[in-house]
């Protein structure tokens, strides 16, 4: 899948958050939670299909802060219920997408790996692709109601 090792192709986001796997799993499986928090800061979602099951597809429109469309298509690769979440992004740059929910200390560790097909790709992208995944995070404990 990717034409470099592991570590030029991957970006591996984790948080720990105060509330129990289950709710941090809905809020990922759940289309109208996913929309209101998916994506960097100051973005919002248009979602056309989102059919969480594996081989569902995933059709939406991201909008940035500034009004600029992005066009996303994903494909559900695996669900695990309360432990994985694994996805395949199609509409470019390709990478698939897997998260993890552990229990730990009564909290979620969740854990986002997104392994790229390009690490040309990742060497140029790697800072905003952290600071965005960071971010969503952000966005998903204000969903949740949870601070860090």
């Amino acid at each position: 899948m990717t034409d470099g090792t592991a570590a030029d192709c991957e970006v591996v986001s984790t948080r720990l958050i105060d509330a129990p796997r289950e709710r941090v799993f809905a809020a990922y499986t759940d289309p109208d939670q996913l929309a209101r928090w998916w994506g960097p800061k100051g973005f919002t979602n248009d979602f056309q299909e989102c059919d969480i099951r594996p081989g569902g597809q995933w059709r939406f429109i991201m909008r940035g802060p500034d009004g600029t469309e992005y066009k996303n298509h994903s494909t559900f690769a695996e669900i695990v219920p309360h432990e994985r979440f694994v996805y395949d992004h199609l509409s470019g740059p390709f990478y698939r997408g897997v998260v993890t929910f552990a229990d730990e200390a009564k909290k979620t560790r969740l854990t986002f790996r997104m392994t790229f097909d390009s690490p040309t790709f990742l060497e140029r992208a790697r800072e905003l692709i952290v600071r965005s995944n960071e971010e969503n995070f952000d966005r998903l404990e204000a969903v949740l109601g949870v601070s860090k």
